[in-house]
């Protein structure tokens, strides 16, 4: 299978990919997932629909990666040399304005999931298990360096508690995520819950 994906894949240049990721996005925005259709995308990125569905086999699985490939940074290759400052240099891994529009498309799309087992299985497979795998990674070098117990329960909840302070802050504050206040959710509840 991982052959077949990587025969696929190398037809489309690491640009041109971006490229068609970018239009993804942008119409993604536009119109939301449940309207978004490959033949939209097909004509938006002058691209054949039999290619989109080659590559990518499905709008579930494009959408996605597109959100993945915007992200390009890895959590964990951010080490500051503690677990304060790797959890503020997520922060600063966007801008404010960034962050806005992604919290607003992060939203919609968590919406369409509910009805859409295609899209909750992409996000699980795409997004949701490599960004907990590299959580994961960050986590343990703090219990590696003496700043957190590796037997603490809150470890397990701390994807729970970054994707909560985006949603809580839209809805019961009615203003954007912006890095001051991930900056200050992560030094009030986060590192506290991990007793750093």
């Amino acid at each position: 299978m991982a052959e077949a994906a990587t025969a696929r894949r190398s037809r489309i240049t690491p640009e041109r990919e971006a490229e068609l990721y970018t239009a993804v996005l942008d119409l993604l925005r536009e119109v939301g997932y449940d309207a978004l259709t490959m033949d939209a995308v097909a004509a938006r990125t002058r691209s054949s629909k039999a290619t989109l569905y080659r590559q990518w086999g499905g709008k579930a699985e494009l959408v996605v990666k597109a959100l993945r490939h915007q992200k390009p940074l890895k959590f964990s290759d951010m080490d500051t040399g503690s677990l304060r400052g790797d959890f503020h240099a997520l922060a600063l891994r966007q801008d404010d304005c960034q962050m806005e529009q992604d919290s607003a498309l992060m939203r919609g799309l968590a919406m369409a999931a509910h009805g859409n087992p295609d899209l909750l299985k992409a996000f699980r497979e795409w997004l949701i298990e490599p960004e907990l795998e590299e959580l994961r990674r960050v986590l343990r070098r703090g219990v590696d360096r003496g700043e957190i117990r590796a037997d603490n329960p809150a470890i397990e909840y701390v994807m729970h508690m970054l994707i909560g302070a985006f949603a809580a802050r839209t809805m019961i504050d009615e203003l954007p995520p912006t890095q001051a206040f991930l900056h200050s959710y992560v030094d009030a509840v986060v590192l506290p819950a991990l007793g750093a």
